[in-house]
C-alpha cells in the first residue's frame, strides 16, 4: 500500500518540477510590445508603416522564428518635432515597450536616443541618416541604414573623379543637414577640395518662392557652378523650380542632389512639373542588391500599395529592422532573457511631480537585447544584416543615377569598398578592393542643358568685383615689369605674357592691377606671395620666382621663363706665356701621367728581364734604360723590341693611352695658343662658399634666403644691391676695396645684366633649377586654365616674340656666357689609366706565378735545411736569383731547329735514293 501510495507522489513532484525548469528556459511571453516613431505624412512614413505592418504580419505568422511569441506594435506620428518626439517616447515607456523601430528624422532622434539610453531600450532607426548619432554618446542607438557619412564620400569622391575643386552646398539648416554638409566637408577635405560657399535654409513653414530666389540670385554670382542639395523634398522642388526659372539649369551647372530626391523618384511622389525642372542633375540612392526575395516582396507591393505609392530604399530597411528585431528577440528569449522592468529610482523620488515620470520603467536586460540586435547576422531584402565594428551596416554602397526625361539613367555605382564602378558593388566583393584613380569609372552623363561634355565646374564670378592682382612695384630691371608713371598702369614683359594668356581664355576675366612696394627699393616677394593667403589679394602677377616655400602656400601656373641662380663675376684675359705648355693638364693630371710613364716601364722592365738582353745589364744601365723606354713611348720613339707575350701586352694597351693623351693635349695646346682666354678666381658657387668674400645679391630676390638656409652662408657675407649699376660698382671694386668678389641672381636678370656690362661672366653652372610663373590662391581653378593658355603662347611663338620686344641682347652678350677653365682634368682620362693599371696587375701575376712555378720545379743543390728561418731565406734568395737569371731562350730555339732540320734532311735523302732508283731503271 504504502509503495502505491509513493508512486503518485513521485510523478506530481517530478511534473511540477519539469513544469517550472521548462519556464525557466523557454520563459517566452505571449505578447511583446514594439514601438515605431516616424512622420505619417511624409513620403518615407507613409511607405515605412506599411513596410512594417506587412514585416509584423510577416514574423507573426512564421512559427519558427518567436516560437509563438507575437509582436505587438504601437505607432506614433512625431511629425519631424524633437518636442513631439520625446512626448511620444515618454508615452512608450509606459507600456512596457521593449524597442522602438525609429524615429525617422534626425531631430527627433537625438532627443529620444537619450531616454533610451536612460530607460535602456534600443532604438531601431531605418531613417536617420545624421553622422553624428555614434554609438560612444547613443549607445542603444542603432541604424539600420546607412549613415551619411558615406554619402558625402560617395558625393566627394564623384568630385574628385571630375576634377572640380570647389562646390556649393544648399542643406536644411537641422541636424541632419548641418551635420551632413560637415561631413562632407570633411571628405572633400581629404581630397583638396573645398567648400567655397554654404548656405542653410531654415526648416520652418516661413520659407517661400522669393526666399529661395534671393538665395539662388547669390549662388549665381560665385565662381562655383557645381550644387550639393541636401534639403527636405518640399524644399528641394521648390529650389529646382526657382532654378530653372532663373536659367541655373542650363549648360555649365551641375546639380548633385542627396538620396532625398532618390526616394521620391522611386516613391512615385514627385508633382507633376518636376521632373521637367531637374533635367541632367546627379542623384545619389541607397544601392540594395537584387534578389529573389525582394522582387517578391516588389510584386506583393503593388497590392499592398494599391498601385498609388511605389517603395524605396528606406521601406525596405524599415522592413528589415522588424525582422532583424525579431531575430535578436530569438536569441535574447533562447539565452533565457526576461521581459521585466524596474522603476528608476532618479524619477520616483519625482513624487510631488505632475508629469507621472514614476510610470516609466527600465528594461532590465535592455542591454542583453542590445547585444542580440548588434550580433544579429542574416540577409534582409537590403542585402546582408550584419554590423561592423563601428556599429553600422557592412558594404554601404550608392546607385549614382542621372535624371533624363521622365525617369532617370543608372551611370554607376559607388561603395566603400571600391569606390566609383560601372559594376554592381556586390560583385566587387570576391576581389581586392581598389581605390586607384584608373579603377574608378562612371558612364557618361547628360548634363543640364542638354550636353555630355563636362562641365568645367565654375565660371569668373559676375558679380561685378574685380580680381586684385598684387605686381610688384620695381625699380631695377624694369624690363620684366614697370608701373607706368602717372597712373596705375604696369608693363613689361611679365604684364604682356599675362595679358596675352588672359586673352586666350574661353571667358573674361575683370582684373585690376595693384602695386606692391614703396617705390624705392625692391620688394620682397615672398611678403608679396603671403599677401595671397591673407586674401589681400586674388592673384600674384610678375617675375615671381617658383620656389619651394612658396608652392607650400600658393599654386603657381605654368612656368612661362625659365630661371635659375647662377654666379656673376669680373674677369681678366690671360696671355700666352713661356709655361702656357703647361696648361692644357692639371698639376694633378701631370703628377698621374708622369707616375704611370715611370710604372709602366718598370713592369716591362720586369718581364723583359729575364729574356731581353736589351733589358739586361749593370744596374746604372737598366735604370737609364726603364726611364729612357718609358718616356720614349710618349713620342713612339722606343727602340728596345720587347719579346715576352706579357710585355707586349702592357706596352699596346699603354701606346693605346698615349695615343688618346697626346692628341687632347694637342687639342687643348692649340686652342690656348690661337683662342683668347678668360680667367676668374672664382670657378662657381662651390669656391664662393668655401672662400671669406663678400657676396653681392638683388634685393626682394630668394636668392638671400637659398644662400643663408640652403647654403648656411652667414648674412654678414651677403651684400644687398639695388640696381645694375650697383652690381658693376660693386664688381669692379672687388672685396678688397668694398665691393663683392661675385653676385648671386637669378638667370633672366643676369643676361640683361650681361648684355651691357661686357666686363663680367656667368662662372660655373646654374646650380637651382627653376621658373617664374604667376601665383594663385591653392586649388584656384583659373591658375589651370592660364598654365594651358601659357603653354599655347609657347607653341604658337608668341612667347618668344614678347620676350624678344623687351629683352634683346647686345653683341657682347652674345660672346661666351659661361666661364670655365679649359684645363683637362684627370676625370676625363680615368677610365684608360684604369684599364692601363689592370693591364700592369694582370701582367705581373702572371708572371709571378710562372717564377713561383719554376722556383717549386727546381732542386737547390745544398742539402735542406732543418731551421725553418734559414729554409726561408733559402727560398727568397732562390727566388731573386732565378728572377734575375737570364733565361736561355737561344738553346731551346736551336734545339727545335735541329731536330725540325735533322727531319727534313732525312727526307731530302730518301727522295734523292728514290729518284736514282727511277733513273736506273729507264736506263735499263
Amino acid at each position: 500500500m504504502k509503495t502505491i501510495w509513493f508512486l503518485p507522489l513521485v510523478f506530481l513532484c517530478f511534473g511540477i518540477f519539469s513544469t517550472g525548469f521548462g519556464q525557466k528556459v523557454s520563459s517566452r511571453p505571449a505578447v511583446v510590445n514594439i514601438g515605431a516613431l516616424f512622420t505619417l505624412n511624409s513620403t518615407i512614413g507613409r511607405v515605412a508603416k506599411i513596410a512594417i505592418e506587412e514585416a509584423l504580419k510577416d514574423v507573426n505568422s512564421n512559427s519558427s522564428i518567436l516560437h509563438g511569441t507575437k509582436l505587438n506594435i504601437t505607432m506614433q506620428n512625431t511629425n519631424c518635432s524633437g518636442f513631439l518626439g520625446m512626448v511620444e517616447a515618454l508615452q512608450f515607456m509606459e507600456t512596457d515597450i521593449v524597442a522602438i523601430i525609429g524615429p525617422q528624422c534626425s531631430t527627433v532622434a537625438h532627443i529620444v536616443s537619450h531616454v533610451a539610453n536612460e530607460l535602456q531600450v534600443p532604438l531601431l532607426s531605418f531613417g536617420v541618416t545624421d553622422p553624428t548619432l555614434v554609438s560612444l554618446q547613443f549607445p542603444f542607438f542603432v541604424r539600420t541604414t546607412r549613415s551619411d557619412l558615406y554619402q558625402m564620400t560617395a558625393v566627394a569622391e564623384i568630385i574628385s573623379y571630375y576634377d572640380w575643386k570647389a562646390v556649393i552646398t544648399i542643406y536644411i539648416d537641422d541636424e541632419y543637414g548641418r551635420n551632413g554638409v560637415s561631413a562632407l566637408n570633411d571628405k572633400l577635405a581629404e581630397r583638396r577640395c573645398r567648400i567655397s560657399y554654404r548656405r542653410g535654409i531654415s526648416p520652418g513653414s516661413e520659407v517661400n518662392r522669393g526666399y529661395i530666389m534671393d538665395l539662388l540670385v547669390k549662388v549665381a554670382l560665385m565662381e562655383s557652378r557645381v550644387i550639393v542639395l541636401h534639403v527636405t523634398p518640399n524644399l528641394g522642388f521648390l529650389v529646382f523650380s526657382v532654378a530653372n526659372y532663373l536659367g541655373m539649369m542650363g549648360n555649365g551647372y551641375v546639380w548633385i542632389a542627396t538620396d532625398w530626391l532618390a526616394y521620391e523618384i522611386d516613391s512615385g511622389s514627385l508633382p507633376s512639373d518636376a521632373v521637367d525642372t531637374m533635367q541632367g542633375v546627379l542623384v545619389l540612392r541607397q544601392h540594395t542588391p537584387d534578389s529573389d526575395r525582394k522582387g517578391e516582396f516588389l510584386s506583393r507591393w503593388k497590392k499592398l500599395a494599391g498601385g498609388s505609392l511605389g517603395m524605396n530604399s528606406y521601406g525596405l530597411y524599415a522592413y528589415d529592422s522588424v525582422w532583424l528585431l525579431a531575430h535578436a528577440l530569438n536569441a535574447f528569449f533562447n539565452q533565457g532573457g526576461k521581459i521585466s522592468f524596474s522603476n528608476d529610482s532618479r524619477l520616483t523620488a519625482m513624487e510631488d511631480s505632475n508629469l507621472h515620470l514614476d510610470a516609466m520603467s527600465i528594461f532590465d536586460n535592455g542591454a542583453l537585447l542590445l547585444k542580440n540586435i548588434l550580433q544579429s547576422n542574416l540577409v534582409g531584402l537590403t542585402g546582408p544584416l550584419k554590423f561592423g565594428s563601428d556599429r553600422s551596416l557592412i558594404h554601404p554602397a550608392y546607385d549614382i543615377i542621372n535624371v533624363l526625361g521622365n525617369g532617370y539613367r543608372r551611370i554607376g555605382y559607388w561603395s566603400n569598398y571600391s569606390g566609383l564602378s560601372t559594376e554592381p558593388p556586390e560583385t566587387l566583393y570576391s576581389k581586392p578592393p581598389n581605390h586607384s584613380r584608373s579603377s574608378q569609372k562612371l558612364y557618361s552623363v547628360i548634363w543640364p542643358g542638354e550636353t555630355s561634355a563636362k562641365p568645367r565646374g565654375w565660371v569668373f564670378p559676375n558679380n561685378g568685383k574685380l580680381l586684385k592682382i598684387g605686381v610688384p612695384n620695381r625699380v631695377s630691371y624694369r624690363e620684366f615689369v614697370s608701373q607706368v608713371r602717372g597712373n596705375n598702369m604696369f608693363q613689361g614683359f611679365c604684364i604682356d605674357v599675362f595679358t596675352a594668356a588672359v586673352n586666350l581664355l574661353p571667358y573674361a576675366v575683370p582684373y585690376q592691377f595693384y602695386a606692391f612696394g614703396d617705390g624705392r627699393k625692391n620688394p620682397s616677394y615672398t611678403e608679396l606671395v603671403n599677401l595671397i593667403t591673407t586674401g589681400v589679394y586674388d592673384a600674384v602677377v610678375g617675375d615671381i620666382a617658383i620656389v619651394t616655400n612658396r608652392t607650400k602656400i600658393v599654386d603657381f601656373t605654368q612656368p612661362y621663363a625659365a630661371s635659375g641662380l647662377v654666379v656673376v663675376a669680373p674677369f681678366k684675359k690671360l696671355n700666352t706665356g713661356a709655361w702656357a705648355f703647361l696648361r692644357p693638364f692639371t698639376p694633378f693630371m701631370w703628377t698621374v701621367t708622369a707616375c704611370f710613364f715611370i710604372v709602366v716601364g718598370i713592369v716591362v722592365w720586369i718581364l723583359e728581364h729575364r729574356i731581353n738582353d736589351e733589358f739586361r745589364g749593370p744596374p746604372k744601365r737598366q735604370v737609364i734604360t726603364v726611364l729612357w723606354f718609358s718616356l720614349s713611348t710618349l713620342f713612339f720613339a722606343h727602340r728596345e723590341n720587347t719579346v715576352s707575350t706579357l710585355g707586349r701586352l702592357v706596352l699596346i694597351i699603354w701606346l693605346f693611352v698615349v695615343l688618346i693623351i697626346n692628341s687632347s693635349y694637342t687639342a687643348s695646346l692649340t686652342s690656348i695658343l690661337t683662342v683668347q682666354q678668360l680667367y676668374s678666381p672664382i670657378k662657381g658657387i662651390d669656391s664662393l662658399t668655401e672662400s671669406d668674400n663678400p657676396i653681392g645679391y638683388q634685393v626682394g630676390s630668394f636668392a638671400e634666403y637659398y644662400l643663408t638656409q640652403e647654403l648656411n652662408i652667414s648674412k654678414s657675407r651677403l651684400v644687398a644691391l639695388g640696381s645694375p649699376e650697383e652690381y658693376a660698382k660693386a664688381l669692379k671694386a672687388g672685396p678688397k676695396n668694398g665691393g663683392v668678389a661675385a653676385v648671386v641672381d637669378e638667370l633672366p636678370y643676369v643676361e640683361l645684366f650681361l648684355s651691357s656690362q661686357c666686363s663680367f661672366r656667368i662662372v660655373g653652372p646654374e646650380f637651382t633649377k627653376s621658373g617664374w610663373g604667376f601665383a594663385f590662391p591653392r586649388d584656384s581653378p583659373l591658375a589651370v586654365d592660364l598654365s594651358t593658355a601659357i603653354l599655347q603662347l609657347a607653341e604658337n611663338g608668341d612667347l618668344q616674340r614678347i620676350h624678344d620686344k623687351w629683352l634683346v641682347k647686345s653683341s657682347c652678350s652674345l660672346e661666351s656666357a659661361e666661364l670655365e677653365s679649359d684645363r683637362l682634368h684627370l676625370k676625363s682620362f680615368w677610365g684608360l689609366f684604369l684599364i692601363c693599371g689592370i693591364a700592369c696587375f694582370v701582367a705581373l701575376f702572371i708572371y709571378f706565378v710562372q717564377i713561383i712555378h719554376q722556383l717549386r720545379g727546381s732542386v737547390p743543390d745544398d742539402s735542406v735545411s732543418t731551421e725553418p728561418s734559414s729554409a726561408r731565406s733559402r727560398r727568397l734568395q732562390r727566388f731573386l736569383s732565378l728572377m734575375d737569371e737570364k733565361e736561355d731562350v737561344s738553346r731551346s730555339k736551336s734545339k727545335r731547329m735541329k731536330t725540325e732540320g735533322s727531319s727534313f734532311d732525312g727526307d731530302e735523302e730518301m727522295g734523292r735514293s728514290s729518284k736514282r732508283r727511277e733513273t736506273g731503271s729507264n736506263a735499263n
